[in-house]
């Protein structure tokens, strides 16, 4: 696992109270949102990167596949 997705799990804990044997503890947990938001966030950073050595036809097509990555996994900008 990379430097990057160990960031993201890190960012992403959250400390969740469950019931355990008749006692409630405090559980630390990884939200897969907010972790899965972080990952498709870093996909179209990257993607931007690239969008500034593209041709215009290229820069269409990227920004294309950036724009459908959001709606298909529902993360605004």
């Amino acid at each position: 696992m990379n430097s990057t997705i160990k960031q993201f799990a890190e960012l992403s804990k959250t400390y969740k109270t469950i019931l355990v044997d008749g006692q409630m503890q405090s559980v630390l947990l990884i939200d897969p949102e907010r972790f899965a938001e972080m990952i498709v966030k870093e996909c179209n950073n990257l993607n931007k990167q690239v969008l500034t050595q593209c041709n215009l036809e290229h820069y269409m097509v990227i920004e294309r596949l950036m724009n459908k990555y959001q709606d298909h996994f529902g993360i605004e900008e």
